[in-house]
C-alpha cells in the first residue's frame, strides 16, 4: 500500500507540471490572430506573388510606392525574372532575408532587396546572373545620394552586360574607389545653398566695386611712375607744345582736320561713363548668370509623395490596433515570439482592468527620418490615435502608447488620456527599458519582450493622477516638398555676402594702393632720370690712367668702408651683401686701404683696380637697397646696368653680343650704335698699349659679364689672402 501511494503521488506530481507547461502554448494558440503574424520571409514572399515588385509603405519620402511601375520597368531589362524588394535598411537581418524570402516564394530569379539608399543585397537563384558584381559597382561608381531608382538603374545594366563584364568592371569600380576617386555628390543641402547665396552676394558687390575704385587707382598710380621714353630735343618739342597749343586754341587738329567742341566733351563724357558703364554690366551678368551656375533647387532624387502614401502605414498600424492591442510589423525582423506575445496580452488586459489603469497600444514597426513622421516617434503615436480614433468613432482612442523599434531597438511610451503622470513617461522611465544596455544591443531580437514585460510592471507601479493627463500636441514635421527643395539663391546669405563683398573690395583697394605706390617708390630709385646724350659729357673717362684707376679705387674702398661703420637702418640681407662685396675688394688690395693712394704703395694692376672700384660701388649700393647684380659691360665705370640688349661691336667682327647696359649706353645701342665704341673702357697695357678692360689674362674682370656676385665669388677663389 506504501508503494501503491508513492506512485499515486508521483504521477499526480508529473500530470501537474504537464499541465503548468502545456498552459503557455494552449494560451498563445488562443490569442487573436493579429498577434501571431506572419514571418517576415512569409510575408514578403505574399507580396512578391502577387506583384515582383514591392515597395514598403515605411518610406515615403525617400521612395513612394508610386515609384513601382518604374522599377518594374528597369527589372525587364534584366532578362532574367526579378524580384525587388524595397524596405527599411534591415541590418545584419538582410543577410540571409533574401535566401528566405526566395524559399517561401518557391521560384527562381534575380532578387534584390534595396533600402532608403540604394541596392544593399542581391542573389541569384537557378539564373545566371552577376548580382554581386552589378551590387559591388553600384556602390562604388555611385555617391550616395544616388538614390534607389538611379542605383538600381546602374545595377540593371551592369546585369545586362554579362558576367565577364560586370566582374571586370566591379574591380575596375573598387580600384578606382582605393585610389580615392570617389563620386561626387549628386546634390547639395542647405549649407551648400548657403555657400553658394554668400558667394554670389560677394561677387555682385565685390566685383563691380573693384572695379570702379581700382581703375581711377590704377590710373593715378601710372601717372606716378617714372616713363624710360627717350626724350627729343628742346627745339622740336617747343615747336610741337607751340603747335599743339595753337590746334586747342584755333580748333585744329594735328592733323589739320578741325575738331569741334561738341565732339571733345563727347568723347570725355563716354571716357567717364566708361567704367561705371562696365561694372553695372557686370553686376548684371553675375544677377543672370548666378542662378544659371547654381541651378541646384532639390535635396535628393526622391519624388514628391502623394497624401495617399503619407498615410498608408498609419492606416495600416491603425486598421491592426483596432484589431489587436499589439501590432507587430509583418516587414521587419521578428523581435517577439508567440510566448512574448500571450505574456504581453495578459500584462495589457489586467493594467486596463487596474485602478487608474485603460488600454495600453504597442506598435512594432521601425522609425526613420524617410517615413510619413520623419522619424518622430511622439509624431507617429499621435497620428495612430487619431486614425484610431476615426475607426472606433467613439471619441478619442485614449491609452497609453508604446513605439518599439525592431531595427533600433528603442522603446517610447506617450499617454494620452489615462490618469497617468505624462512626463514620467516621457522622461522618467528606466535607460534598460527606453534604449536597452549592452545585452540588447547584442542580441538580435534587443530583449524586446524581456523589456515590454519591464515596461508593463513600471506602468502597473506608477503612480495614479487625479484627472487624466496627455502628452501634448507633438510639432508638424517640415512637409516632404520643404524638405526636400533648397532655399532659394537670393536668400539666406546672401545679405551679409553683400556687405562682405563691399568690405573685400576696399580692402582690395587698399592693397593694390599700397603695392601700387611701392612699386612706383622703386622704380623712381633704381630708374634714373633719362639724360640727353647730347648734352652730357661722361663723367667716368674711357681711357682712364693707372694713377685715374688709383685715385678712384682708393677713393670708393674707403667710401665702402665708412658706410658701412655707419650704417644702421639697412636690412640684414643688405649687410650681408654689402660685407660680401667689400670683403672681395679687400681681397684684392690685401686689407691695405691706404697703400691705394700713396705712391709707394705695393703695384696693383690696372685690371685689380678696376675690379676694386666696381666692387666697392657695388658695396655701397646695397646698403642704399640696390641689389642690382650687374654694371655697364661697355664701361663698368659708368654705374649699375638698366637692362639687357644684343648690340653689335664694329670692333669684334660686327658679332652681336648680349651686353648688360647702363641708362646712356641703352640709349645709345638705338639712337646711335656706333658710339659704343667709342665709350668701350679700355686698360693701359705694356709699351704704352691700350687693351680692353676684360682681356688681360688671369684677370678676375673675366667673370664680370655674369654679375657682381660672381666677381666677388672668382676674386675669393683666387685670392692668397683667403
Amino acid at each position: 500500500m506504501l508503494r501503491l501511494l508513492l506512485t499515486l503521488c508521483g504521477l499526480t506530481a508529473l500530470l501537474l507540471t504537464a499541465a503548468t507547461l502545456v498552459a503557455a502554448p494552449a494560451r498563445a494558440a488562443d490569442a487573436p490572430a493579429a498577434s501571431r503574424p506572419p514571418t517576415q520571409a512569409a510575408h514578403l514572399a505574399d507580396r512578391l506573388r502577387e506583384n515582383p515588385v514591392h515597395i514598403t509603405d515605411q518610406l515615403p519620402r525617400a521612395v513612394p510606392r508610386s515609384m513601382a511601375p518604374d522599377f518594374a520597368r528597369l527589372a525587364e531589362r534584366t532578362g532574367v525574372p526579378t524580384y525587388v524588394l524595397v524596405l527599411p535598411g534591415q541590418g545584419s537581418s538582410s543577410e540571409d532575408l533574401l535566401g528566405a524570402v526566395h524559399d517561401r516564394l518557391g521560384r527562381d530569379g534575380l532578387f534584390v532587396l534595396l533600402d532608403e539608399s540604394g541596392v544593399r543585397k542581391a542573389a541569384a537563384y537557378g539564373v545566371r546572373a552577376p548580382a554581386e558584381a552589378a551590387r559591388t559597382t553600384t556602390v562604388f561608381e555611385l555617391p550616395y545620394d544616388a538614390g534607389p531608382l538611379r542605383s538600381f538603374e546602374r545595377f540593371v545594366d551592369v546585369v545586362a552586360q554579362g558576367t565577364e563584364k560586370a566582374e571586370a568592371r566591379a574591380d575596375a569600380a573598387r580600384e578606382s574607389f582605393r585610389e580615392g576617386n570617389e563620386p561626387e555628390e549628386m546634390y547639395i543641402g542647405p549649407a551648400d545653398r548657403k555657400n553658394q547665396s554668400f558667394v554670389t552676394g560677394i561677387a555682385l558687390t565685390g566685383v563691380p566695386l573693384t572695379i570702379l575704385l581700382l581703375a581711377p587707382c590704377v590710373r593715378r598710380a601710372r601717372r606716378r611712375f617714372p616713363r624710360a621714353t627717350p626724350l627729343r630735343p628742346a627745339k622740336s618739342r617747343t615747336a610741337k607744345g607751340r603747335t599743339a597749343k595753337g590746334a586747342a586754341a584755333t580748333g585744329v587738329a594735328a592733323t589739320g582736320r578741325p575738331t569741334s567742341p561738341r565732339t571733345t566733351a563727347g568723347r570725355s563724357v563716354l571716357r567717364r561713363l566708361l567704367i561705371p558703364g562696365l561694372a553695372l554690366a557686370t553686376a548684371a551678368a553675375i544677377a543672370v548668370t548666378a542662378p544659371l551656375v547654381f541651378d541646384q533647387t532639390k535635396r535628393g532624387a526622391a519624388p514628391l509623395p502623394g497624401h495617399e502614401e503619407m498615410t498608408a502605414r498609419v492606416e495600416r498600424v491603425a486598421e491592426g490596433l483596432a484589431q489587436d492591442p499589439v501590432y507587430v510589423d509583418p516587414e521587419s525582423p521578428r523581435v517577439l515570439d508567440e510566448a512574448q506575445l500571450s505574456r504581453l496580452h495578459d500584462r495589457i488586459e489586467r493594467f486596463g482592468r487596474s485602478e487608474g489603469g485603460g488600454p495600453v497600444y504597442v506598435t512594432v514597426v521601425p522609425h526613420l527620418p524617410e517615413d510619413e513622421s520623419a522619424g518622430d516617434e511622439e509624431l507617429f503615436a499621435a497620428a495612430v490615435r487619431s486614425q484610431l480614433s476615426k475607426a472606433d468613432e467613439v471619441g478619442e482612442a485614449d491609452g497609453v502608447y508604446v513605439v518599439a523599434d525592431p531595427l533600433d531597438g528603442y522603446i517610447d511610451v506617450f499617454n494620452h488620456g489615462l490618469r497617468l503622470d505624462s512626463l514620467r513617461l516621457l522622461f522618467d522611465v528606466p535607460e534598460f527599458i527606453s534604449y536597452g544596455d549592452d545585452r540588447s544591443h547584442e542580441a538580435d531580437d534587443h530583449l524586446m519582450g524581456e523589456r515590454l514585460d519591464a515596461l508593463m510592471t513600471y506602468l502597473d507601479e506608477s503612480p495614479r493622477t487625479d484627472e487624466p493627463t496627455s502628452s501634448g500636441e507633438p510639432a508638424r514635421p517640415v512637409s516632404p516638398e520643404e524638405e526636400n527643395s533648397l532655399p532659394p539663391l537670393y536668400a539666406t546669405d546672401f545679405w551679409p555676402g553683400l556687405f562682405v563683398g563691399a568690405v573685400a573690395a576696399l580692402l582690395l583697394l587698399g592693397l593694390v594702393a599700397g603695392v601700387l605706390g611701392i612699386v612706383a617708390a622703386v622704380l623712381r630709385r633704381r630708374t634714373p632720370p633719362v639724360l640727353r646724350t647730347q648734352a652730357l659729357k661722361l663723367a667716368a673717362p674711357a681711357k682712364p690712367s693707372e694713377a685715374y684707376l688709383r685715385r678712384t679705387a682708393g677713393t670708393e674702398l674707403s667710401a665702402a668702408a665708412d658706410a658701412l661703420t655707419e650704417t644702421d637702418d639697412a636690412g640684414w640681407q643688405a649687410v650681408a651683401l654689402a660685407w660680401e662685396r667689400f670683403d672681395a675688394a679687400m681681397f684684392l688690395v690685401d686689407g691695405d686701404i691706404e697703400g691705394l693712394s700713396s705712391p709707394g704703395g705695393p703695384h696693383t694692376d690696372p685690371a685689380t683696380l678696376l675690379a676694386v672700384t666696381v666692387l666697392a660701388r657695388a658695396s655701397r649700393n646695397a646698403l642704399d637697397g640696390d641689389t642690382n647684380d650687374r654694371c655697364c659691360a661697355v664701361n663698368p665705370l659708368h654705374g649699375p646696368a638698366a637692362g639687357r640688349r644684343h648690340v653689335r661691336v664694329p670692333a669684334q667682327g660686327n658679332r652681336r653680343r648680349r651686353l648688360s647696359l647702363c641708362p646712356l649706353c641703352l640709349d645709345a645701342s638705338t639712337n646711335a650704335p656706333h658710339e659704343l665704341l667709342e665709350r668701350m673702357l679700355t686698360l693701359p697695357g705694356p709699351s704704352g698699349t691700350r687693351v680692353p678692360y676684360d682681356e688681360p689674362a688671369g684677370s678676375p674682370l673675366s667673370v664680370l659679364g655674369d654679375g657682381i656676385n660672381r666677381l666677388a665669388d672668382k676674386v675669393r677663389e683666387t685670392s692668397p689672402a683667403r
